[in-house]
């Protein structure tokens, strides 16, 4: 009787009712030792299903957060057991039995990205072709074998610019030389007049011999004075017209013939591929030549157009600046060695020019700022 009850009293473990109560004890440990873990907190209806409207909330959260491309077809969800240390490890990649999709992402078109280096290169490149096609050009033409574009008008212009240049600089130099000598002959009386004062104070029976030669040299020394003025100012004039203007139109020739050397290069390159042979991998070079050979013909029309312009204005200023100066210049001469220092001085007030006067200091630095 006591082993009946004793029996009665114990449940079998194979018993199902059994195995629920243990199997209900252990999720109940388990739940209490993680109650941070995602699945445990997943809410379950009565037939084991999860609701809908979690579900539907778990699968947006999932897209969000897969990357772009990415679909749910390649995507699969790999469940950990409650004890391992990843919970909800989502792992992306093709899905077991699914077809392959090729993956998508933007496109990098190799003619956006541009290389410093490249681009340095490349006009090196171009800077080293131009080189040599004038250099072979200017070689070509030295020996006698290239032909040369002339416009014979320009370069006449342009040759007599250059020859009146030899002589205005020819003049300036000779008028720097009078301007030198003219300075110091005028130190020269200058010294000589004081001279002539300091005797004739101690030489009583000389007194007015001494007194009529130092007042004559003081005077030839202040007229000296006033020519140097005005020479002075007919040589800055000058240096002005010669070292900047016509400087300036001989750069713009320069650029010009430049530009005439380029063009002939490249004409010549296209009328020796025009005269061989024509077939696909010489019709490409041709038309790239031709496209060259247009450009640098615009480039030199330009330069000639520019040119012509720029004579034209350097002929109606030079003639205009040496009239003036030439003006200047024949009537200071005339004046001083006439004798006429009124008309001297006449002359300077006509061209405006105001000389320092004898024995004053310079302005200091302050005075000048």
């Amino acid at each position: 009787m006591s082993e009946h009850s004793n029996e009665s009293t114990t449940l079998d473990e194979s018993h199902p009712a059994a195995e629920e109560v243990q199997s209900d004890s252990e999720e109940g440990t388990m739940a209490q030792e993680s109650p941070k873990n995602s699945a445990a907190e997943i809410p379950v209806t009565s037939n084991g299903q999860l609701e809908d409207s979690h579900e539907h909330g778990f699968n947006r959260d999932l897209k969000r957060s897969l990357p772009v491309g990415l679909g749910l077809s390649e995507t699969k969800i790999t469940s950990h057991g409650f004890d391992s240390t990843k919970e909800g490890v989502v792992e992306a990649g093709p899905f077991p039995g699914g077809r392959a999709q090729q993956k998508s992402g933007p496109v990098v078109l190799a003619d956006e990205v541009k290389n410093p280096a490249m681009e340095k290169l490349e006009l090196v490149r171009k800077w080293s072709l131009n080189t040599y096609k004038c250099t072979r050009q200017i070689i070509s033409e030295k020996l006698g074998r290239g032909s040369r574009t002339v416009d014979l008008e320009l370069e006449a212009q342009i040759e007599i610019l250059r020859d009146n240049k030899k002589k205005y600089e020819n003049i300036l130099r000779l008028a720097q030389t009078l301007s030198t000598q003219l300075f110091q002959m005028v130190h020269t009386q200058r010294q000589l007049g004081d001279a002539f004062a300091d005797l004739s104070l101690k030489s009583l029976e000389l007194h007015e011999e001494f007194g009529y030669n130092a007042d004559t040299q003081k005077l030839l020394a202040k007229n000296g004075e006033t020519l140097l003025g005005a020479i002075n100012f007919f040589i800055a004039s000058v240096t002005t017209l010669v070292n900047k203007t016509i400087e300036d139109t001989l750069l713009t020739v320069k650029q010009y013939e430049s530009a005439r050397i380029e063009y002939d290069a490249y004409r010549t390159d296209l009328e020796e591929l025009n005269l061989g042979p024509r077939d696909a991998n010489t019709l490409p070079r041709i038309e790239q030549s031709q496209q060259l050979f247009q450009v640098h013909k615009e480039k030199y029309d330009k330069m000639r157009n520019d040119v012509s312009i720029k004579l034209k204005f350097l002929e109606e200023n030079k003639v205009k600046v040496l009239h003036n100066q030439l003006v200047l210049f024949h009537n200071a001469i005339a004046a001083y060695f006439a004798g006429n220092q009124k008309q001297l001085e006449q002359t300077l007030k006509q061209f405006h020019i105001k000389l320092k006067t004898p024995g004053a200091d310079a302005p200091s630095w302050l005075e000048e700022q």
